[in-house]
């Protein structure tokens, strides 16, 4: 004589979720994803595991060390998770890029500019903490040409440069500054000076190259 029984095969252990660390970098706009596979450190079941993580999508508000859960979940609905720490680092440097820029000379013959004068839009796939140039104070010596880098460093200590040419000018004219003088014919009855016999202190902002005088010639008919 036979019979049947029905009987009902239940698995009721949960799956073992192994996490890993892994470590992601930053893309040129600032962003990195991972998909569960990579914090997945061996997760195992006695049946069959399938794995899920989050979060999934990191920006630059999140470099440094983030924790990721994983979830392992087998054929019949039981569960375990686990933590990885994903760190997230941007290694790319800025774009630093420099325009060309002309400065005057004051009354002082001293001129001066900040970064931003030679900055001419640098980026970067993050933010830009600063921005250095060098040298950035000029004199008489510096008329002409200068070459100057600007030093672009963003906000996780990357840093990349570039130079400019600021052309330093010198267009102040100088101050004249005349004295009165008697002079004495001689017996031919003429006298000659030259122009530092009238100069009362002329200056300038950088330096006098000349001075000169008309006329610098008298005779009986001048006295």
């Amino acid at each position: 004589s036979t019979c049947t029984a029905t009987v009902t095969i239940l698995d009721n252990e949960n799956p073992v979720a192994v996490c890993q660390n892994i470590t992601v970098q930053l893309n040129a706009i600032g962003t990195a994803s991972i998909v569960a596979a990579d914090v997945d450190g061996g997760s195992t079941d006695n049946c069959s595991v399938s794995i899920a993580a989050t979060p999934l999508n990191f920006t630059c508000a999140d470099v440094g060390a983030n924790t990721v859960v994983l979830t392992a979940t087998d054929g019949s609905g039981n569960m375990d998770d686990c933590n990885a720490t994903v760190t997230v680092e941007d290694n790319i440097n800025p774009t630093a890029i420099c325009q060309d820029v002309i400065v005057q000379l004051d009354a002082n013959g001293n001129a001066s500019i900040v970064a931003a004068d030679v900055d001419n839009g640098s980026t970067d796939n993050c933010a830009i903490a600063s921005l250095a140039v060098s040298p950035n104070t000029f004199t008489c010596a510096n008329v002409g040409a200068n070459t100057v880098t600007l030093t672009v460093t963003d906000v996780n200590g990357n840093v990349s440069t570039c130079t400019a040419t600021v052309t330093v000018e010198d267009n102040v004219p100088p101050t004249a500054v005349c004295q009165d003088i008697t002079v004495q014919l001689d017996a031919t009855g003429n006298v000659s000076i030259v122009a530092a016999d009238i100069d009362g202190g002329s200056t300038d902002n950088c330096a006098i190259a000349s001075l000169s005088a008309t006329p610098t010639d008298f005779g009986c008919d001048e006295v």
